[in-house]
């Protein structure tokens, strides 16, 4: 049996170009071009739906993780970008930092420790 790998995520939303330039703003500044987003080959495709509320009401239920080398240096970079920091934490694993996108979805940075 072959373990599938996820390649691309869709998220809806009923304001897509806004939510899109956020994603690109705080993401993936160098990125250019129509369509979906990459990041780093994990491609985030970002879509007017009306089946969806304006905001997530339970941003807990699904979280984008994003692993860092240097957790500071991130945190810098997404605050200078407009991110809005829901917690940051020295955990037993890593160090975490939650941070909600305009639509309320949850977004997270992971620093592992070396050691863990």
């Amino acid at each position: 049996m072959t373990t599938l790998k996820p390649t691309s995520m869709l998220l809806g939303t009923t304001r897509p170009a806004e939510l899109r330039a956020w994603y690109v703003k705080a993401l993936a500044p160098e990125f250019t071009g129509d369509g979906a987003i990459d990041l780093g080959g994990f491609l985030l495709v970002i879509d007017g739906r009306e089946d969806v509320a304006a905001n997530n009401d339970q941003p807990g239920r699904t979280i984008i993780n994003f692993d860092v080398d240097d957790f500071d240096a991130e945190q810098a970079r997404l605050t200078a970008a407009g991110v809005d920091w829901i917690s940051v934490e020295d955990r037993e694993k890593g160090k975490f930092g939650t941070f909600a996108d305009p639509d309320g979805n949850y977004l997270q940075i992971i620093e592992w420790k070396k050691d863990a």
